[in-house]
């Protein structure tokens, strides 16, 4: 059996990934600032999944309608962490030339460095936000408390 979906963040923790394309949908952007989940099944060519580190690669946003433009705006000009190619006005396409200049760019020049270390401190952010002692737990913890409060008051 084939599944329909990809372990996208296992994938992209993988050493040889540099960089990806990315639509920019919200599961993408998650997926990209989130630790991974561990897998109950190995990857093809990995020992085990959960031994994979965050996916810490840059990405080249590829926004093409929806939400996606937002988050690619967001991921570019709040986050710093996405770079996008220039659409060519006359031809309304992404030239070869534009694509491999980002390519380049997230992958050998120092602003795909800069990005990678902006993505483990995002990371970092997260794995905090989440944890027991971090804000979203704490206030995800408060709103079921506030919840549970409001049904035993209808008792």
């Amino acid at each position: 059996m084939i599944p329909m979906w990809a372990p996208q963040a296992q994938i992209l923790s993988h050493p040889s990934v540099g960089g990806f394309l990315s639509h920019c949908g919200w599961n993408s952007t998650l997926e990209r600032l989130d630790p991974p989940p561990k897998l109950p099944f190995p990857l093809p060519s990995s020992p085990s999944s959960s031994n994979l580190a965050p996916p810490l690669v840059p990405m080249i946003a590829w926004p093409l309608y929806a939400e996606q433009k937002m988050n690619a705006a967001m991921l570019i000009e709040d986050l710093g962490i996405v770079v996008r190619p220039k659409v060519s006005k006359t031809e309304e396409i992404v030239g070869r030339v534009e694509l491999e200049k980002m390519v380049r760019k997230v992958m050998v020049d120092k602003g795909g460095h800069a990005m990678r270390k902006r993505v483990k401190e995002l990371n970092n952010s997260v794995e905090k936000a989440l944890s027991k002692v971090g804000s979203s737990y704490n206030s995800l913890s408060q709103v079921a408390k506030d919840c549970l409060c409001h049904l035993q008051a209808k008792d």
